[in-house]
């Protein structure tokens, strides 16, 4: 199937419990966030929309790959959920042509304990993974976290979810390293070039810009970044991010300015 389908909570058929309430009451908000599903599989991808149309987000849903990447690239867009197996074009060549013209949140579905699709999907630029068979909740609760991030990213801010600095104080920028780090604009710039960074990257280099001299752990980089209980599969997500962010500084002449002290974190040395 080549043609897109676009669904919101308004325009939905399907019998969803308490949706005929919700519409008279009028809760449908002005403005809903646009997801976009790609699934080869009809029953996985009309089950995502199904919970997402639930919860009063847009879906614009292709079963396709190919028929998506126009769609992934030049529509207005605020998260993208990509299946990792399908025909032709796979999630992971879909993940890395978005992540090369767009920032916006990429959450894969990977099958069940594959750690190896998990390392590779982060590795081309995905933000989170979900593994097959999921809980809606589950889907639901990772869309509304990345969304959450890539807003206060997009508004430059001051809020709980972004890691704090030293003592408690928010700051608006950072040098180190020939880096700088605008929070309110979260832009970053390497000897004079700005650098693409996704949202997560831009988080990890704060957190470790702020500690600079300190050696932070990978259960506090965890917790200050994805805003998540650490499990012993988070040092390796973590470990995937550091190396993505260190090609992109190593590009600009960053001269691996992360460094790792085995067997405990990672740090920026103090300048």
């Amino acid at each position: 199937m080549n043609e897109s389908t676009v669904t919101s909570h308004r325009q939905y058929t399907g019998q969803v419990p308490g949706s005929d309430l919700v519409g008279v009451l009028g809760l449908i908000p002005q403005k809903a966030p646009r997801i976009l599903v790609v699934d080869d599989e009809k029953e996985i991808a009309d089950l995502v929309e199904l919970c997402l149309v639930h919860e009063f987000f847009e879906v614009v849903k292709f079963y396709e790959p190919r028929a998506a990447l126009t769609c992934a690239l030049d529509e207005p867009l605020d998260l993208a959920l990509l299946d990792v197996m399908m025909p032709g074009i796979d999630g992971f060549e879909l993940c890395k042509s978005i992540r090369q013209r767009r920032t916006y949140p990429i959450i894969m579905l990977t099958a069940k304990d594959d750690e190896t699709n998990k390392v590779v999907g982060l590795t081309l630029g995905a933000d989170d993974y979900i593994t097959k068979p999921f809980r809606a909740l589950e889907l639901v609760a990772r869309v509304r976290a990345q969304l959450r991030r890539a807003q206060d990213y997009n508004n430059g801010g001051e809020t709980e979810g972004s890691p704090e600095a030293p003592a408690g104080k928010r700051l608006n920028a950072l040098l180190f390293s020939g880096i700088v780090l605008d929070a309110n604009k979260h832009l970053c710039r390497l000897n004079e070039r700005e650098l693409n960074l996704t949202p997560r990257e831009f988080d990890l280099l704060w957190c470790l810009g702020t500690r600079r001299g300190d050696v932070v752990s990978p259960q506090e980089i965890f917790e200050a970044v994805w805003q998540e209980e650490y499990l012993p599969t988070s040092a390796n997500t973590i470990m995937v991010h550091i190396r993505h962010l260190r090609e992109k500084l190593d590009e600009a002449g960053g001269n691996g300015c992360i460094k790792t002290v085995w067997g405990v974190g990672y740090k920026i040395d103090a300048q």
